[in-house]
């Protein structure tokens, strides 16, 4: 029996190994019904915080580029956060269920079709805050400047190379991953939320690439490129043709693609088999 000095205050990194392994097989083996639908509030949670970083950005070019991008990458955890604490699917999280197939106590269709599943309900969470957003007018926002915010943002997004993009989604998903994957060592809230804010923060400042942010970023990017009336364009004093990339095509094969790919490796691989093979007991 534990005495009071003796309960620890956090999961050991053994202990991790294991909830990681059965949290992998909890995803994978229930009703994916209901995946989907946390999967919608996952990818929701995500594009609200996407919608804070744009704020935050938003009127910010005479302050020091690297404070400015500091800003947005904390305000922006809080996605994660919701996340976490509600118990929502998303879609890069999801890729650490790779351990539970590693052990064997899932096999690849289910770890496959919970990774569809839930890519699926975050692309419609994140088209359901595009559509409120687009409809409550917020690009209008701070005279137009808020939608060029988005503008920006989303056509640099599209001009990665495939290679560039593809790193960039390992190296953000290293990130998201191992702020999920410390947050198993919590036991308290306040323990697994303040361990996700600075790793979150730093794959956001840092301009790293979020499958599941870009579903929101570059549709919303498209809309305000393609359908804002030509008050938009005469408040923020641009041209629409400097926007005309911002399409489908760009969308899905200069950036979903290769991202989504880099999100796999760098969270399945690079973090949560390496984090699970290297802390579970072995046999001596």
């Amino acid at each position: 029996m534990k005495t009071e000095n003796s309960i620890s205050l956090m999961a050991t990194p053994t202990e991790m190994a294991q909830i990681g392994e059965d949290v992998g097989v909890y995803k994978a083996s229930k009703n994916q019904f209901y995946s989907f639908l946390s999967a919608i509030s996952a990818g929701a949670f995500i594009a609200l915080a996407f919608i804070f970083y744009t704020t935050t950005q938003t009127g910010s070019a005479g302050a020091p580029w690297g404070l400015t991008k500091l800003v947005g990458g904390l305000v922006f955890s809080i996605g994660v956060i919701m996340v976490v604490v509600c118990g929502s699917e998303l879609f890069t999280s999801s890729t650490m269920t790779l351990v539970a197939r590693a052990s064997g106590r899932i096999n690849t269709f289910q770890m496959l079709r919970n990774w569809v599943v839930v890519y699926c309900g975050n692309f419609v969470g994140a088209t359901v805050i595009v559509l409120l957003v687009w409809f409550a007018g917020q690009t209008m926002a701070a005279d137009g400047q808020w939608g060029l915010t988005i503008l920006n943002t989303a056509q640099h997004k599209i001009h990665h190379t495939w290679l560039e993009a593809f790193c960039l989604g390992i190296l953000c998903n290293i990130m998201v991953c191992i702020a999920i994957w410390m947050a198993y060592a919590g036991k308290t809230l306040t323990d697994k939320a303040f361990i996700m804010i600075l790793p979150i923060g730093l794959f956001v400042a840092s301009g790293f690439e979020h499958s599941v942010a870009n579903m929101f970023m570059i549709p919303m990017g498209i809309f305000t490129a393609h359908c804002s009336p030509a008050e938009f364009w005469q408040a923020i004093d641009m041209d629409p043709a400097q926007f005309a990339d911002l399409d489908v095509y760009h969308f899905v094969v200069k950036n979903l693609i290769p991202v989504t790919l880099g999100n796999i490796v760098g969270g399945g691989v690079c973090i949560a088999l390496l984090q699970w093979f290297t802390n579970k007991p072995h046999a001596h």
